[in-house]
């Protein structure tokens, strides 16, 4: 059985902020459970674009409010707690957090490793070969 605490992840190298967000990942791919599950903040006012090109990834609204937008048709949905938007055909997308911290619940497959950011393109690296 694996427990973890927030609060302790948030005090760890499990820890990984950029400049529109920071993501505590309580759940990573060393765990060996087939997925990884991470606490996010976008913060408050910004805008980050995201192209998950080697994984899927599903996104709980806990609080705040924003928007997320896909790029290949512009459509877009309002995001507030209770909605889950999932990126099933690694969608690239815009995510604006309005005028308070986007705080979200993530899981991702396959799981990370823990220390991934976006590149250039949006994307997080492919996972390692196992």
């Amino acid at each position: 059985m694996i427990v973890r605490t927030l609060a302790e992840c948030e005090n760890s190298t499990r820890r990984v902020s950029a400049e529109t967000w920071q993501s505590v990942r309580m759940l990573l791919a060393d765990d060996n459970m087939g997925f990884s599950f991470h606490i996010t903040t976008i913060f408050a006012n910004t805008v980050t674009q995201m192209h998950y090109k080697h994984h899927l990834e599903s996104v709980y609204c806990i609080s705040g409010s924003g928007e997320v937008r896909k790029l290949d048709n512009n459509k877009s949905w309002p995001i507030t707690p209770g909605t889950l938007y999932v990126l099933d055909k690694h969608d690239r997308h815009v995510l604006t957090a309005h005028a308070e911290d986007l705080v979200l619940a993530c899981v991702f497959n396959p799981p990370v490793t823990g220390q991934e950011v976006h590149g250039a393109d949006g994307a997080y690296p492919p996972p390692p070969a196992r």
